[in-house]
């Protein structure tokens, strides 16, 4: 970052968000950093979510509107980075809240330490928790401690269990992050050649290893610096397909290969091909309108996943399985308090 205050863009895909986007982009508008580039992506929207990205680039120079046919999130992603012309890059989703010292706070860690990446923390809210999330999210707030990450790829691939994160303290904790896109701010040659895979659901999941493998430090910032809203009806939380799940099943086996090709042990995605592959297999089973192509594809993922874990050593492969144990037991809190939100 060649000057004192560099250009920072933030990325930000927009479909059929009317409900929300107001409070999402207000909260970007309203950030202690102003040297911001505001990209809008209208991924082909069929409600007022289009027109109200134009009525914002009407009245702030800082805000680009790029219009384009659906293609989803990867799709909308790209044409962001592709427009992008800040120092630092930084997403956010068009129904999630940014602190009003997010980017501020990030750039400041990123100077501090030469890091490539800074991550803060973030809260999930319900819905009923908008107004006074909006309130907080407005107040200043002091820089919280710093905390460097020299091993991104394995930090990303063993801190992932939120039971062992509280047994393992405040550092611990520091080392969690994981593939979403939000709450991080990134110097801009990270992405130079990196495009997410379009036309799937997990394209984060297939981004996190090539990201972080060329990552050589993430600095961690100790502050909730974003708000990321629940919804039991979006698609994260209530896309249940063997179409998706084959799709979960393919960016972990991905993640996998390459974790491993980097002499790293694939923890976290281990975790990921396992719990997917039995979804799906459940998925199935429960379906009223079974077809035997998905069937078949179910198979070839179970095999695909045998064939890689045969790849562990004994030892790792001990350890994925306890991991994943732990993480299923998690996973079913998680989901009884994510539907129970309001």
């Amino acid at each position: 970052m060649p000057v004192s205050k560099p250009l920072v863009s933030i990325i930000v895909p927009v479909y059929n968000a009317e409900r929300y986007l107001r409070h999402c982009v207000d909260s970007i508008l309203g950030q202690s950093y102003r040297n911001l580039q505001i990209l809008l992506i209208d991924d082909g929207a069929t409600d007022a979510s289009g027109d109200m990205c134009d009525e914002y680039a009407a009245h702030d120079s800082r805000v680009t509107v790029i219009h384009k046919h659906n293609g989803g999130i990867a799709s909308a992603q790209n044409a962001g980075l592709d427009a992008a012309t800040g120092d630092c890059i930084a997403f956010c989703d068009n129904d999630d809240i940014m602190h009003n010292n997010n980017v501020e706070h990030l750039l400041m860690a990123l100077q501090k330490t030469h890091a490539d990446m800074a991550k803060g923390r973030w809260n999930q809210i319900g819905v009923s928790e908008l107004p006074v999330t909006i309130e907080s999210a407005s107040q200043a707030q002091s820089l919280g401690a710093l905390t460097l990450i020299d091993d991104p790829l394995n930090a990303y691939q063993s801190v992932f269990c939120k039971t062992l994160r509280i047994l393992g303290g405040a550092k611990t904790e520091a080392r969690y992050f994981n593939e979403a896109n939000w709450c991080r701010l990134y110097r801009r040659e990270l992405w130079d050649g990196l495009r997410f895979k379009e036309g799937h659901y997990a394209q984060d999941i297939r981004m996190a290893g090539p990201l972080y493998a060329r990552t050589k430090r993430v600095v961690d910032v100790n502050e909730v610096l974003y708000y990321w809203l629940q919804e039991p009806d979006s698609v994260t939380h209530s896309q249940r397909t063997p179409a998706f799940w084959h799709d979960n099943v393919t960016a972990a086996a991905e993640n996998f290969e390459f974790t491993l090709s980097h002499g790293v042990v694939p923890y976290r995605n281990y975790f990921g091909l396992t719990a997917s592959v039995r979804d799906e297999k459940l998925g199935l089973r429960e379906s009223s309108r079974q077809q035997i192509h998905a069937s078949q594809t179910n198979n070839d993922d179970y095999d695909k996943v045998r064939l890689l874990v045969a790849r562990l050593s004994h030892r790792d492969r001990l350890k994925c399985r306890t991991l994943a144990i732990i993480r299923r037991g998690e996973n079913k809190i998680y989901d009884q308090l994510i539907h129970a939100m309001q």
